[in-house]
């Protein structure tokens, strides 16, 4: 068995973060198991590299080991580019320069005619870049994708309580409009590099937030579409504050850096965190 802790360093862990931990490490000690660390941090845009000392930092307060190396996602542009090439190359991913505010406006993205050679050309050299972009971003073709599979490639296991049972990708994501699997200001998308490096770490269990539950539909679709094992899943209740709302990073107070400056142990931590 193993899992992984997969934090991205766009501010400093909270005390969510923590029981994103905890719930990840114990999950894997309970099944005899391995939880790796995973800094996700492919948006070049709102990751900062101090933020990575300082996750670093608190999980070593916290009392947490974990095997090494680490596996830093922005070192592996390259990795993520060649899945993407291969769904253009396989005709289940184009091209599309429409904004948000294109598409909140109403316009659907629909694949057209283009220079796949070029396209191709473009996505593979800017992975490359340290900080990488394209002129466009590439979405990945619902319609297509779904009819390349099986249906029973199109179900995925849940164990968490919140949402326990079995769940139809097609039946969660047949509705919405085709998805960025790379972005025009990163090359990139966390739909490709997390399942990725899933497949590539030998992760059987994926153990997160609540939160990211809504998330799992399209990243099974790609774990089908590149033959990837499938990872069972487990989404675990959040930390909220006072108002019922999750803990986000713009909760300053709540971080595990201004706690423990005010002098909170980590026995404090565990203890406001589950």
């Amino acid at each position: 068995m193993r899992t992984r802790f997969a934090p991205s360093p766009t501010g400093l862990l909270h005390i969510g973060h923590a029981r994103a931990a905890l719930e990840a490490f114990n999950y894997a000690k309970k099944l005899k198991g391995h939880c790796l660390l995973r800094i996700e941090d492919t948006d070049h845009t709102r990751c900062k590299p101090e933020n990575t000392q300082a996750i670093f930092a608190d999980l070593d307060w916290l009392g947490f080991d974990w095997p090494l190396p680490v596996r830093i996602q922005s070192q592996h542009y390259a990795d993520y580019a060649k899945v993407v090439l291969t769904l253009i190359e396989r005709g289940l991913a184009y091209p599309c320069e429409l904004t948000r505010s294109d598409i909140k406006s109403g316009q659907t993205p629909k694949p057209a005619n283009f220079d796949k050679v070029r396209v191709m050309n473009i996505v593979s050299e800017a992975s490359y870049h340290v900080a990488p972009s394209l002129p466009f971003a590439i979405r990945l073709d619902l319609s297509k994708a779904f009819d390349s599979l099986d249906n029973d490639d199109l179900l995925f296991e849940e164990l968490g309580p919140l949402y326990k049972g079995i769940h139809d990708v097609r039946e969660k994501l047949g509705s919405k409009i085709d998805s960025i699997i790379a972005r025009k200001d990163i090359s990139c998308s966390y739909m490709i590099a997390g399942p990725h490096d899933d497949a590539k770490q030998g992760i059987t269990h994926v153990v997160r937030g609540a939160d990211l539950f809504e998330e799992t539909p399209m990243q099974v679709l790609i774990q089908s579409l590149m033959d990837w094992p499938r990872p069972l899943y487990y989404h675990h209740d959040l930390v909220r504050n006072e108002a019922g709302e999750k803990l986000a990073k713009r909760n300053l107070d709540t971080t595990l850096q201004s706690l423990r400056q005010a002098g909170q142990t980590s026995d404090d931590i565990w203890t406001m965190a589950l």
